[in-house]
């Protein structure tokens, strides 16, 4: 189930629309990955945003460090998907990486935004990327998506990256920012590193392991993001985590549980700061997120506790 595939045709069943035709930016990374597979196992169109000369109809070409894109290849789109972005976690965070980080995000958004704007028929739904990095430090304090952006680099990239996206909300396509939380998935992101430490018995809290980390499943990202385009009715931001929040130190407990590994270490403070430097911030950090918005609209996950997720990525 880690491929995060969703059966049922959310866009075609529940919404009562045919074959749809969509295209993602990011069909290469983890979530992208998974919703182009969903997709495309229920009879929808894909089209792929790619950097490269396209191989075929299915890719459109674009340049997000440059803020371009073929936009007559987007037409004919029910929908956009820009889930586009250097990852967060995947290199120590120098200047010049966080500057990639946010140009990456901030230039691709706005060069979709302003060619879906432009369209002769735009999209129904333009779904722009965001995270729960939006909420920064929250402690033990539940917040959902009424609560301001927090401080620092990730809470002002995500309200710079999902303000990027006015142009196609100013012209009238509805406009989606799923705030993506830590991802349980064995090929990327947080849990692709720490599942082999744990299958070696080296899994361990980070830190005290006091600090709140807002999981969603795979196969309940893809499944909220499809909820999301299908619904006419929704617009904004919408918290993509699972509800019930969990510490670290409960998320190393699971981890062995569930794999059947000791997990006895920890990794002290003083140590994640000296090889993450900045970012450590962030694994250190506590967020405890609230899907309040999705969970009103009616959706239902299917893996709300972490035991569940974790087993949903074997």
């Amino acid at each position: 189930m880690d491929d995060g595939r969703v059966n049922g045709g959310h866009m075609d069943k529940r919404a009562g629309r045919g074959r749809s035709r969509v295209a993602v930016a990011g069909a290469s990374g983890l979530i992208g990955g998974a919703l182009a597979r969903s997709l495309a196992a229920d009879g929808h169109e894909v089209c792929r945003l790619v950097r490269r000369a396209p191989e075929g109809p299915g890719e459109v070409r674009w340049d997000p460090e440059n803020g371009w894109v073929d936009a007559a290849g987007l037409e004919g789109c029910d929908a956009v998907v820009n889930l586009a972005g250097a990852g967060v976690g995947d290199r120590r965070w120098t200047d010049a990486y966080k500057t990639l980080i946010r140009s990456s995000r901030v230039h691709g958004t706005t060069a979709l935004a302003e060619a879906v704007a432009a369209m002769e028929r735009p999209p129904r739904v333009f779904v722009n990327g965001s995270a729960m990095g939006y909420y920064g430090e929250t402690g033990d304090r539940p917040v959902d998506e009424s609560a301001p952006p927090g401080e620092g680099f990730l809470p002002g990239l995500c309200v710079e990256w999902e303000a990027a996206a006015a142009p196609a909300r100013e012209a009238g396509v509805r406009t989606v920012f799923p705030r993506t939380g830590l991802v349980v998935a064995r090929g990327g992101g947080a849990w692709g590193r720490l599942f082999p430490l744990f299958r070696a018995g080296l899994g361990g809290r980070l830190g005290d392991g006091s600090q709140y980390w807002s999981f969603v499943a795979l196969h309940d990202e893809v499944a909220a993001i499809r909820h999301l385009m299908d619904r006419d009715d929704l617009s904004g931001p919408f918290n993509l985590t699972a509800p019930q929040p969990v510490t670290n130190r409960a998320v190393t407990v699971a981890m062995g549980r569930v794999l059947h590994r000791p997990a006895p270490f920890a990794v002290p403070a003083p140590v994640l700061r000296a090889v993450l430097g900045e970012m450590a911030g962030d694994v250190l950090g506590s967020a405890r997120v609230l899907p309040a918005r999705l969970l009103e609209s009616g959706f239902r996950f299917a893996f709300p506790e972490i035991d569940g997720a974790i087993r949903a990525a074997l």
